[in-house]
C-alpha cells in the first residue's frame, strides 16, 4: 500500500513538472503567434509564465534531490576511503535537511504575511502558485533526511535534524502565527536567535565551507550562509523565501529551462553524429580537420545548454571514439582538448550565462551576445590551431574531400546548422523577445528530431524530460539561493565598501584588472557559474564602473575567466566531470588539460586588455 502512495506521489509530481515545462513552451509560443499575426495576446501570459516558471524551479528542485543531481564540490567522492565518505554523505545528508527544513518553515511565512491580500494571476491567486515553495522544499527536506546513509536505530538522526530546523525557524514560525503582533515570549526568543546567530556567524562559516568540500549540494551552503548572515545582523530570515520568489518569478530565468530543454533534445537525437559527418566532411582534408569539427561541436551544443557538463557528459563518448579511433589521436590529447572544450562555447549565443549577466548587471542582452563573438572566435581559433599543429607534428592521416559527401551531409544536419541563425535573426530583429526565442528552440528542435528525422520516438520524450529536469532542478535551486545572498551582500552595502577600498588600495586599472583575473579563476574552480554570476558579478560590477570598463567588456571578461576556471586545477569542475566520463584519474585528467589550459589563459589576457575585442561589434550595432 505504501509504495502504491509513494509512486502515485511520483507520478503526480512528475505531471506537475511535465505541465509546468510545456506552459513554458506554449505560452510564449502561443503569445508570438497572436502578437504578430493577430495584434492580440494570451490573458494574463506574462504573469502566468513566470509562475509556471515559480513551480517548475520548486517542482524539478524536488526531482533533482530524489536523484541527487544538486551541484556540489564533492571532493571526497573521489577518495578511496569509504569510510570517511559514508560519514561526510551522513553529516552532509542531515546539514541539508536542516537548512531545507528553515527554507520550508520561511515559505510558509512569506507565503501568509508577504503575499496578503492575494493577488490574481488570471483567475489563479499568486498564493496558491506560492505553496509550492513550502510543500517543494518540505519534500527535499524530507528526502535528504530519508536518502541519508543511516542504519537501524541511527535512523533517529534524520527526524532530529527536521526537528532542528524546526527549532531554529521559529522566529519565522512566530510571525507566521501572531504576524507582526507577537507575544512579548516570543520577542525575546527571536532576540535570543539574533544574538546568538552573531556570534556563531565565523564558526558557522567554516563548518559550511567543509561541508562544501565534503558534498554538501552548493544550493543549501548558499542558503545557509544567507541564513546565518541575516540572522546575524538582526534581519528577518523568511527574507531568504522573498527573495527565492523574487528568483523564480524573473522573466529573465524563463529561458534556462528551454534552452536546456533544448540542449538535451539535441543531445538525445543523432544530431550530434549528423554534425560530426558534416564537419568532417568539410574539413577532414585540412591539418586537423577533425579537431575542427570536435571542437565546433562542443562549442555549439554548449551555447545552447549554458553548462559545460551536460556537453562532457552528453558528447564526450562520441567525440572521443571519432578522435581516437576513426582518426589516430592519442587518447591524452583527445581527453584533454575534449575537457577543454566542454566550456568553449558559453560566449556565444543563446548562451545562459550571457543572458544571466545582462540580468545580474542591467546590460543589453543583444550588446552582451555581441560582444562575446569574437573573444569567442578567438577561443576556439586557439583551440583548433592547438590541434592543427599537434596533427601536423603527429602526421595525422587527412580524409580526401568528396563534394557529393560534403554535399550530401550538409544537406541532413542543414535543419540543426539553420537553428542558431534563425534564432538570432529573430532575436536581434526585435521580433521575438528572449523567452519566445527560448520557446521557439524547443519546439524547432522537437519537430525536426521528433517528425522530421524521427531520432526521438513520441513516446520516448518523457525520457528526455526525465534527464533534462534534474539540470533544470538543479540551475533554479541555485539561482533562487544566490539571488538571496546577492540581496543580503547589496543590502549590506558590500560592493560599495569594497569598491571604496579597492580603490583606495589599487590605482592603476591594468593592476586591478590583473587581479580580477586571478580572482575570477579561483572563483571559477570553486563554484559553479551560476552562483558567481549572482552573487560574485554583482560585487565587481561597481568596481568596473569606478575604473572605467566597459559593462560588455566586464561581462565578457567575467565569463571567459569563468571557462578557464572550469579547467583549473584543484576543484576545476569540468576536470572531475571528465574524470567521471572518460574513466581516468583526475590527477591525469588535470595533466592532460595543462595545454589547452595555458591556450585559454592566453585568450584571457587578450581579451582583458584589449577591450575592442568585446565592444566593437556593439558600437557598430
Amino acid at each position: 500500500m505504501m509504495g502504491k502512495t509513494r509512486g502515485l506521489l511520483w507520478t503526480i509530481e512528475q505531471g506537475i513538472c511535465y505541465f509546468s515545462l510545456v506552459c513554458l513552451i506554449l505560452l510564449p509560443a502561443a503569445e508570438t503567434v497572436l502578437r504578430v499575426f493577430f495584434h492580440s495576446r494570451v490573458p494574463a501570459s506574462p504573469g502566468l509564465i513566470i509562475h509556471f516558471l515559480l513551480v517548475l524551479g520548486l517542482f524539478s528542485g524536488m526531482n533533482t534531490t530524489k536523484a541527487g543531481d544538486h551541484l556540489s564540490i564533492g571532493l571526497l567522492q573521489f577518495s578511496s576511503n569509504e569510510k570517511s565518505k559514508r560519514i561526510f554523505a551522513i553529516g552532509c545528508g542531515l546539514l541539508s535537511a536542516v537548512v531545507v527544513t528553515i527554507f520550508a518553515w520561511c515559505s510558509v511565512s512569506f507565503v501568509k504575511i508577504y503575499l496578503s491580500p492575494p493577488q490574481l494571476i488570471g483567475f489563479i491567486p499568486d498564493q496558491v502558485f506560492a505553496l509550492v515553495m513550502p510543500i517543494g522544499y518540505g519534500v527535499m527536506a524530507f528526502r535528504f533526511a530519508r536518502l541519508t546513509p543511516l542504519q537501524g536505530k541511527a535512523r533517529i538522526l534524520a527526524v532530529l535534524a527536521i526537528l532542528l530546523g524546526t527549532v531554529l525557524s521559529l522566529p519565522a514560525i512566530f510571525k507566521f502565527l501572531w504576524g507582526f503582533d507577537a507575544p512579548e515570549a516570543a520577542y525575546r526568543i527571536t532576540d535570543g536567535f539574533f544574538t546568538l546567530a552573531w556570534y556563531l556567524k565565523t564558526p558557522v562559516l567554516i563548518l559550511l565551507i567543509l561541508a562544501a568540500f565534503g558534498g554538501t549540494p552548493l544550493f543549501v551552503i548558499i542558503g545557509a550562509v544567507t541564513l546565518i548572515f541575516i540572522q546575524g545582523s538582526g534581519g528577518e530570515i523568511d527574507v531568504v523565501a522573498n527573495q527565492i520568489y523574487t528568483a523564480l518569478t524573473q522573466n529573465s530565468f524563463v529561458a534556462i529551462p528551454l534552452f536546456t530543454l533544448t540542449g538535451f533534445l539535441l543531445s538525445e537525437s543523432k544530431a550530434g553524429e549528423r554534425l560530426m559527418v558534416t564537419f568532417r566532411s568539410l574539413f577532414g582534408w585540412l591539418p586537423g580537420g577533425i579537431i575542427i569539427a570536435a571542437v565546433g561541436m562542443c562549442a555549439f551544443f554548449t551555447s545552447f545548454t549554458g553548462a559545460s557538463g551536460v556537453t562532457i557528459l552528453a558528447l564526450g563518448g562520441i567525440l572521443y571514439t571519432v578522435l581516437s579511433e576513426n582518426a589516430p589521436y592519442p587518447p591524452k590529447f583527445s581527453i584533454g582538448l575534449l575537457t577543454a572544450s566542454g566550456s568553449i562555447g558559453l560566449l556565444f549565443p543563446p548562451s545562459l550565462p550571457l543572458i544571466l549577466v545582462g540580468a545580474a548587471t542591467r546590460t543589453n542582452t543583444i550588446h552582451l551576445f555581441l560582444g562575446g563573438i569574437l573573444p569567442g572566435i578567438i577561443l576556439v581559433g586557439g583551440m583548433i590551431l592547438v590541434g592543427i599543429i599537434f596533427s601536423v607534428k603527429t602526421k595525422i592521416p587527412l580524409e580526401p574531400f568528396r563534394l557529393k559527401t560534403a554535399a550530401s551531409a550538409l544537406k541532413k544536419s542543414s535543419l540543426e546548422i539553420l537553428l542558431p541563425f534563425l534564432l538570432v535573426v529573430g532575436y536581434f530583429s526585435g521580433v521575438l523577445s528572449l523567452v519566445e526565442i527560448g520557446s521557439a528552440a524547443v519546439i524547432y528542435v522537437f519537430v525536426v528530431e521528433v517528425f522530421i528525422f524521427k531520432d526521438i520516438k513520441i513516446t520516448k520524450i518523457n525520457q528526455v524530460f526525465i534527464k533534462a529536469l534534474p539540470i533544470i532542478g538543479g540551475i533554479l535551486s541555485i539561482l533562487a539561493l544566490s539571488q538571496a545572498l546577492s540581496y543580503y551582500i547589496v543590502d549590506t552595502q558590500g560592493p560599495e565598501r569594497f569598491t571604496r577600498w579597492l580603490q583606495s588600495a589599487i590605482s592603476s586599472k591594468y593592476l586591478f584588472l590583473l587581479i580580477l583575473n586571478l580572482s575570477l579563476l579561483v572563483v571559477g574552480c570553486l563554484i559553479d557559474i551560476f552562483s558567481a554570476i549572482m552573487i560574485v558579478l554583482p560585487l565587481i560590477f561597481p568596481l568596473g564602473v569606478a575604473y572605467g570598463i566597459d559593462p560588455v567588456h566586464l561581462g565578457i571578461i567575467f565569463l571567459i575567466n569563468m571557462e578557464a576556471g572550469f579547467l583549473t586545477p584543484p576543484v576545476g569542475m569540468n576536470l572531475f566531470l571528465a574524470s567521471y566520463r572518460f574513466r581516468k584519474p583526475f590527477v591525469e585528467i588535470a595533466r592532460y588539460v595543462v595545454p589547452f589550459l595555458l591556450i585559454q589563459l592566453g585568450v584571457v589576457l587578450l581579451v582583458t586588455y584589449i577591450p575592442v575585442l568585446s565592444t566593437w561589434l556593439t558600437k557598430l550595432y
